[in-house]
């Protein structure tokens, strides 16, 4: 993608007329030429219905290539705001008011509690309904009769500084903040991460994100696209169907979360023919840190290399990224700054030296302006120019960042300071320890004190003593988790990602 492409609209304009945009498993493909001609008419059927430029649509359909191309026709000259399809009434309601939507884009068969929640807060439902014979992903939409034809006080494409997407932050410890991303953020960081792999044309990606947050957005889609290569749309991460796809779809590469990566490796043994038939360039993983054991087993499983990235909403996805050889990578690290710049600072805002823990803070061209109607929130979250992730972490002397936890994650137990993310990864080690996640739990004298949740592999047997006997000879004393709770699985929020916040409250244990 040319520098120049600061919309999403000329993001769109870099595939070949004839190259294939989306895909489907089982699908017909949905050219470039074809993508951007439903770009234009999706915007224009908006435009003569008032809707224009930062209008807000909120979209609530299954992941799939319909949710792939309805986010890329609305945001080419509105302003898109995907939701989760999996929430219930209460949180429609509360994310529908909030951003105040101008429409509701959902499925021409979807009974969704979105429906009724629209209808009650007198938003406009418009039916998106699916046209697979021409195209995976292409659509015809069923405007209401109420929305009367008039036109779009801001018509046509939008502009660099308009707001392409909307969306929350997860809100585990606050009330979800509303974050805006400019088109300019979301091309940036889709260039960003773009160069960062190297795509080209030729680059075939299984997309198994969902399609209502940053990673998949930006990395599963936008990214690849801005290089003129294809999206394979799936309809979300099945650890069952993976190996199916990657036999027919034959991708050159995939990017998920570190669950996601570990439910495909403990399947991979029973798919070997296929691991070795599907040549992928490379495989990555972001939105929380991999597990080095789980680098390891991925790369002797696929032949290839793992890339360890970093991200969040607020940065429209990519910070920083491990690059690909013979570029050197770090595993446990999540790499050099890959996009804007990266700085770790002290609680008053000064930066450090290599080697000193402090916050991880950024500044660049992918990163958003600001929290919208949150004064509150963007004078805590600003240390100058620099924007804080709230992450805690190191950077060495080559640039490379390592991120020792959340701040809001470190385990205060009678004063010690405990990173769960160095214990998951002591428990990691031991061989019976599929999954970890540490987490704290109250205490009456201590305060906090440590837990860890863990699933066993397939077959293997190990005692809440065993596991903690083998901590203790890896950590200090005040690292070692009084509680281990052996689960077969370990709850996760909404993109697959385990969640320490809440999690002692969702066990019982607080």
């Amino acid at each position: 993608m040319s520098a120049a492409a600061a919309t999403v609209m000329e993001l769109l304009e870099q595939g070949a007329p004839d190259a294939t945009a989306l895909s489907s498993p089982g699908g017909m493909p949905l050219s470039y030429r074809s993508l951007r001609t439903l770009a234009a008419d999706t915007l224009a059927a908006l435009n003569a219905r008032g809707i224009g430029r930062n209008d807000r649509i909120a979209i609530v359909l299954d992941n799939g290539p319909e949710m792939a191309a309805a986010f890329l026709c609305v945001a080419a000259g509105a302003t898109a705001a995907p939701l989760n399809p999996a929430y219930r009434a209460d949180e429609f309601e509360f994310y529908l008011t909030d951003l105040k939507a101008r429409l509701l884009f959902v499925g021409a068969d979807l009974s969704s509690p979105a429906v009724d929640v629209a209808r009650r807060l007198d938003i406009a439902l418009v039916r998106l309904v699916p046209q697979p014979s021409r195209g995976a992903g292409n659509f015809a939409l069923e405007f209401p009769a109420e929305l009367v034809m008039r036109p779009a006080e801001k018509p046509g494409a939008a502009a660099p500084e308009d707001t392409a997407l909307v969306l929350h932050t997860s809100g585990t410890t606050s009330r979800p903040k509303i974050v805006p991303l400019s088109q300019r953020n979301v091309c940036a960081s889709a260039r960003n991460v773009s160069h960062t792999v190297t795509f080209t044309a030729a680059d075939r990606g299984l997309n198994i994100m969902p399609l209502f947050h940053i990673h998949g957005l930006i990395a599963g889609l936008l990214a690849p696209l801005s290089a003129g290569g294809e999206v394979c749309c799936t309809t979300g991460f099945n650890a069952l169907k993976f190996f199916s796809w990657m036999n027919e779809v034959r991708p050159t590469w995939y990017t998920a979360v570190p669950t996601m990566h570990q439910a495909i490796l403990s399947r991979a043994a029973k798919n070997i023919d296929i691991v070795k038939s599907c040549k992928l360039r490379f495989i990555r993983s972001s939105s929380s840190s991999l597990p080095p054991q789980v680098i390891r087993g991925l790369e002797d499983t696929f032949g290839v290399p793992v890339i360890e990235a970093y991200g969040m909403t607020e940065a429209a996805h990519q910070m920083a990224s491990n690059p690909l050889p013979p570029g050197k990578r770090k595993p446990g690290t999540v790499g050099q700054p890959a996009g804007p710049e990266i700085c770790v600072i002290d609680a008053q805002g000064n930066p450090l030296p290599a080697g000193v823990v402090g916050e991880i803070a950024i500044q660049g061209e992918n990163v958003m302006n600001g929290y919208e109607n949150n004064p509150k929130a963007n004078a805590e979250a600003y240390a100058d120019v620099w924007f804080r992730t709230g992450d805690q972490g190191i950077m060495d002397t080559e640039g490379y960042v390592t991120i020792t936890g959340r701040l809001k994650e470190i385990i205060n137990r009678g004063g010690e300071k405990i990173s769960p993310r160095e214990v998951d990864e002591v428990l990691m080690d031991h061989p019976c320890v599929q999954q970890c996640v540490t987490f704290s739990v109250p205490h009456d004298k201590l305060g906090e004190e440590v837990a860890a949740a863990v699933v066993l592999r397939e077959g293997a047997e190990a005692s809440e003593r065993d596991l903690r006997e083998f901590a203790a000879i890896r950590l200090a004393d005040f690292k070692v988790p009084r509680k281990i709770v052996i689960l077969a699985e370990i709850p996760k929020g909404a993109t697959g990602k385990l969640q320490r916040i809440g999690l002692a409250q969702k066990l019982g244990l607080a």
